[in-house]
């Protein structure tokens, strides 16, 4: 297993910059379990390129409160079943292909709690594309098909107290109460880390994140 290495925002940016140079259109995946800063990390990359990258959250593909209520699954949403997955992998495709149109993903918005279709335009100019998700190195279907489409996958580690007070700082923000908060960040939350701790070995880079970064 590669370890964890701390990097400077710097750092990454030119790894990831360098990505970009190679190719009509690369792919960069950043993955790690909820609340260790794959949004954050993210959404500073890409702001950073200017221009040469754009952000295409797994969370845009999370199913619908309505289908979730009806499959019995959403007391578990933010579970690998609780996302259309093999949705999101035809669009890393589409993504890869790296056609003359421009590409449409989804984003999830927290404030509903839905997901909203064609949010987000990737016009084939851009050379570099950033995906950030739970599951970018599960090996199980769907999820193992996204291995061989992203060119690099970085995989974000952070304290373990950190993640959880993070975590549960996150539900709090979104309208839950704190024992509530708690809960969940301990209990569906922890059970979907665990699953994704077990794919560490499979990352391109490990990135140590420090304490002090926002979730």
């Amino acid at each position: 297993m590669t370890a964890p290495v701390s990097h400077t925002l710097a750092e990454l940016v030119n790894r990831a910059a360098v990505l970009a140079s190679t190719g009509p259109r690369r792919l960069l995946g950043i993955t790690g379990p909820p609340g260790v800063g794959k949004s954050t990390l993210a959404g500073l990359v890409v702001a950073a390129l200017d221009g040469l990258a754009e952000l295409v959250p797994m969370d845009g593909f999370h199913l619908a409160e309505d289908e979730l209520h009806r499959l019995g699954r959403h007391a578990r949403k933010g579970a690998p079943d609780t996302f259309d997955g093999a949705g999101f992998v035809a669009l890393l495709r589409r993504l890869r292909a790296a056609g003359p149109d421009t590409v449409y993903a989804p984003e999830f918005r927290r404030e509903i709690e839905e997901a909203i279709a064609g949010a987000i335009p990737v016009p084939a100019s851009v050379p570099l594309v950033v995906t950030e998700g739970n599951y970018l190195l599960v090996p199980e279907r769907p999820w193992g098909e996204i291995r061989d489409l992203l060119d690099e996958i970085w995989y974000l580690d952070v304290d373990e107290t950190e993640r959880l007070r993070r975590l549960t700082d996150r539900h709090i923000a979104f309208g839950r109460e704190p024992a509530e908060a708690a809960a969940r960040a301990r209990g569906t939350d922890q059970r979907n880390a665990e699953l994704i701790a077990g794919t560490i070995g499979r990352a391109d880079l490990v990135v140590r994140m420090a304490p002090s970064n926002p979730a």
